[in-house]
């Protein structure tokens, strides 16, 4: 009678419990989950040589306990589950319940509350305490790395940073993420056969069983869903731990599939061709230290630890969404063997998104990860504090805490969280920019460019983003006014993937624009403005790292803010091409709109303005690649924001990166631009496009065309030094008059001017310096020209009243007019000048 009740409570183990995949063994004699002293772990009984008895019993065993057969007290502690802002189970069901079913029977050692060796039977004994090796004080020990790391298996009783359990899986959830695989009624997937996912039941083994321990039966998941404690296998898991054939995108294959993907489907496509997941871009191999930490083969590359690279189901505390090393603090140990000891705090205090990606994404000594076909970019030098950079550590945000909470697979994040209600939640994280499930090595976010880990400056791809932005989230801004005061009337959200060879025009419902990204915080989607200069009081203050104290902040004169971006790159069609009278809404006062026409960087779009409506300019007077198709052409943000680049080029010197990450220079400018950029200090940023021969030069040919010759030619022999801003705006980005042109006729409300006020200037020390717009600006015109020869007179004052007249910088009230305009005029103010 004994022997067939034994017999039968060894098949209900197996079929309560046991679901071996493919070639996998029950064989728990070899595994750490063999407590006796035959185990092969350190965790061991130091007499007792029964296997079986740790767990079950066929006898007497806890009647409150679910199956099968528990010889142990369930603990009674109180769980801090699992949460977040896109956890879709949370928001359909409520906040998650405690452990329950198969995983409350794992926690009864693994929360490491209560003795390994004591067990409810033992030879017909009650409550016996079996003695142990290697535990923490007779309990699940915490490793050599710690109870908070993210190597160990002493989970605790705050289960935030571990894999959510007790939460039930339908359709219903399935269909509210997006990227989880869906299901029929009776919590089947694949729909009808349910192969892979289902409720376990007599005949009915899927590859993933839900426990039927939610409400009325629901399918749950639970601890024994992707582990099976009596398989020889790593980690105990049903399935593959690491993925071991390219994966296609589409159907799970339980033969090469990582077993995530059993139930996450991460939108098919998109995952498999991601950099962190396609076998011909992720082929860099694991370094040895790092792959024994985290217990993978010596020879695994990144595309087989595929989600592994930068998740770990059971990861360092305080880390959110399950982020390998996401946490803040000081690392333990040294080299690619290093490891983030965690935090109990608050996941928003503790958790630092960066130190994930920099496991991989720092210099070549410190990264875990050896090179292959192609450079891993170094990110984590760019935001050393060496540089000016994105204030990207928490310490660096005002916040205090890290704001950053995406609330889907888009990655979307809510306005609040980016500043519009409160400034102070302004934050800068990696995916802000980059959805990781997505990016792609490719110039072209659609894989129809070229091989490369950014976008390819001009031709035919002009503005379109990179694939290092494929899926990112973002905005494209809605016009209602041509006005250059004006702000956008609203913004359409970008998000999505359209997958390979999706259609890259910008009324498209994903991001195709790098723009879309950078407007998504740098414009009044993110954050309150109300439109009032130089500062005003509701858009972001600047400060460091993005701007340095001293001469950074004295150039910025009195610009204590952002300015809005999308306002300043609107690029109306009906101010694109040759241009004309447009009255008041172009930006100048009245009496100085002839031939006047808005001006902006081809950003959002092109001008439209051709080497022939230039008065037939040379081409050349850009270099390349903004010598072809001029006027036609666009650009994307990082041609002029990034790491430092060399002299008349923007592509960073390798293996600097691309991307708007970190520079030496301020406000992430790949050259400086200052008050001394000009002639002849000719380093400055705008010659990384700009011919410094031809605009800083002698050579001429850049369309600025006068009775004398070449203007900046003409203005670079006569005065002999010249500086970009005594004519140009200080913020190229868009600007109210032609060709970034200042005019000090007409100082309006971008420098808090009432109306439209002359600026008094009488000699050559004399300048105008209010902040964003105008930097040590001189010039003054009466008459905008445009596919004609400029003449002296079109420069001069323009003889305004007293009232409407305001001080130079340097405090100087007298207006010369005595000529007005003219060459005399221009020799009175430029003859020397500072």
């Amino acid at each position: 009678m004994l022997r067939a009740l034994h017999i039968a409570a060894l098949a209900l183990l197996a079929v309560v419990c046991i679901a071996p995949a493919t070639a996998q063994q029950s064989k728990i004699s070899n595994t750490k989950h063999n407590l006796s002293t035959s185990g092969s772990g350190t965790v061991k009984a130091a007499s007792e040589s029964q296997i079986c008895v740790f767990c079950h019993t066929p006898h007497a065993a806890n009647a409150a306990a679910p199956a099968p057969l528990w010889n142990r007290e369930l603990s009674s502690a109180t769980y801090t589950p699992y949460t977040s802002n896109s956890l879709d189970a949370q928001t359909i069901f409520g906040a998650l319940s405690q452990p329950g079913g198969s995983s409350k029977l794992c926690l009864s050692c693994h929360d490491g509350t209560m003795a390994i060796g004591t067990v409810g039977v033992l030879g017909g004994t009650k409550n016996v305490a079996i003695t142990m090796s290697g535990t923490d004080l007779g309990k699940m020990p915490a490793g050599p790395q710690g109870a908070t790391s993210g190597f160990t298996r002493n989970l605790g009783i705050d289960l935030r940073n571990d894999h959510p359990i007790s939460f039930t899986f339908n359709d219903t959830l399935a269909a509210a993420d997006g990227e989880l695989r869906r299901m029929d009624a009776q919590q089947r997937h694949p729909p009808a056969s349910g192969t892979v996912i289902g409720i376990r039941s007599s005949g009915y083994k899927p590859l993933l069983p839900l426990q039927p321990t939610g409400t009325a039966g629901a399918g749950q998941v639970q601890c024994t869903t992707c582990h099976d404690p009596h398989l020889d296998v790593s980690k105990f898991l049903r399935l593959n731990r690491f993925q071991t054939a390219n994966p296609a995108g589409g159907a799970f294959n339980a033969a090469s599939d990582q077993i995530c993907l059993g139930c996450h489907d991460k939108l098919g496509t998109a995952w498999s061709q991601s950099s962190h997941a396609s076998q011909t871009i992720g082929d860099e191999v694991y370094k040895l230290d790092a792959a024994n930490r985290r217990e993978f083969p010596t020879t695994t590359q990144v595309w087989q630890a595929a989600c592994l690279n930068c998740h770990d189901t059971h990861t360092v505390q305080g880390a959110r969404r399950l982020l390998r090393e996401g946490v803040s603090g000081t690392p333990v140990g040294t080299g690619v063997g290093s490891f983030m000891p965690g935090s109990t705090a608050a996941p928003s205090s503790a958790s630092a998104i960066e130190n994930t990606c920099y496991q991989c994404h720092s210099p070549a000594a410190e990264s875990i990860i050896g090179t292959a076909t192609g450079a891993v970019p170094n990110i984590k030098s760019d935001f050393s504090t060496a540089n000016k950079h994105m204030p990207i550590t928490t310490t660096e945000q005002k916040s205090g805490v890290e704001t950053h909470d995406i609330k889907d697979h888009n990655f979307v994040e809510d306005r609040t969280l980016l500043g519009q209600i409160d400034v102070n939640n302004r934050h800068a994280e990696c995916t802000d920019c980059h959805n990781p499930h997505r990016v792609t090595r490719n110039s072209v976010f659609n894989l129809t460019g070229v091989d490369q880990r950014t976008h390819v400056p001009g031709g035919a791809n002009g503005n379109i983003a990179s694939g290092a932005l494929r899926g990112a989230f973002g905005v494209e801004p809605v016009y209602a006014l041509r006005s250059f005061f004006a702000l956008p009337n609203s913004y359409t959200e970008k998000v999505g993937d359209g997958g390979q060879g999706a259609a890259t025009a910008v009324t498209s419902t994903w991001v195709t624009r790098e723009y879309q990204v950078c407007l998504k915080c740098h414009s009044d989607y993110a954050y309150p403005d109300d439109n009032v200069y130089p500062s005003g009081l509701k858009r972001p203050e600047l400060g460091a790292p993005g701007t340095t104290s001293g001469s950074a902040v004295t150039e910025r004169n009195n610009y204590t803010r952002y300015t809005n971006q999308a306002r300043e790159f609107q690029a109306p069609l009906a101010h694109q091409g040759a241009p004309g009278p447009l009255g008041s809404d172009a930006g100048a006062g009245a009496a100085y709109n002839t031939g006047n026409h808005r001006s902006w960087h081809p950003v959002i779009n092109s001008t439209g303005r051709t080497v022939s409506q230039r008065n037939n300019m040379n081409a050349n007077a850009w270099l390349a690649p903004w010598n072809a198709s001029v006027g036609t052409n666009t650009m994307h943000c990082t041609d002029c924001h990034g790491n430092a680049t060399a002299a008349n080029t923007i592509t960073p010197t390798s293996p600097n990166p691309w991307g708007p990450h970190g520079s030496t220079n301020n406000f992430l400018l790949k050259g400086p631009y200052n008050s001394s950029t000009g002639s002849p200090d000719t380093s400055g940023l705008c010659f990384r496009c700009h011919d410094v021969n031809r605009y800083a030069g002698t050579t001429g040919g850049t369309g600025f065309n006068t009775d004398k010759g070449d203007g900046h030619s003409v203005h670079r022999n006569k005065v002999g030094s010249m500086r970009c801003n005594w004519c140009h705006v200080a913020v190229p980005h868009g600007w109210k008059n032609k060709s970034f042109l200042v005019n000090l006729n007409d100082v309006g409300p971008e420098a808090g001017q009432t109306g439209s006020k002359e600026v008094a200037t009488s000699g050559s020390a004399d300048n105008y310096s209010e902040g964003p717009y105008y930097r040590r600006a001189k010039l003054k015109i009466v008459n905008f020209k445009q596919n004609a020869q400029w003449t002296d007179s079109d420069c001069g004052s323009s003889v305004k009243a007293a009232a409407d007249r305001i001080p130079a910088s340097n405090g100087n009230t007298t207006n010369n007019t005595n000529p007005a305009t003219g060459r005399d005029w221009m020799t009175n103010t430029c003859s020397s000048p500072p």
